[in-house]
């Protein structure tokens, strides 16, 4: 049986580690130090969405596929309905 080491949370805006980006082929990956992947529940070949925030910071949130059936769905709901949205949003 192997104890999971729990990582404490930082206070907000302290540096949680060092991200590098690499070239791979003809894209770009991100190099995620160990103490990041264990934080966020990560492992390798798992996905995840990066988001910005108002803030202008990323939020990195677990890969849901329901979730992103969902807005796949709203998307195109919201590209039919868009005339009628932007008068409602008046």
């Amino acid at each position: 049986m192997s104890i999971e080491k729990k990582i404490e949370a930082d206070p907000r805006g302290t540096p949680v580690g060092v991200v590098q980006l690499k070239k791979v082929g003809n894209s770009t990956g991100m190099i995620l130090p160990k103490e990041i992947m264990a934080r966020l529940n990560l492992s390798v070949g798992d996905s995840f969405y990066a988001t910005m925030t108002p803030e202008g910071g990323i939020r990195f949130t677990p890969y849901d596929p329901k979730f992103d059936k969902a807005m796949e769905v709203a998307r195109r709901g919201m590209k039919i309905y868009r005339n009628a949205l932007s008068e409602l949003a008046k």
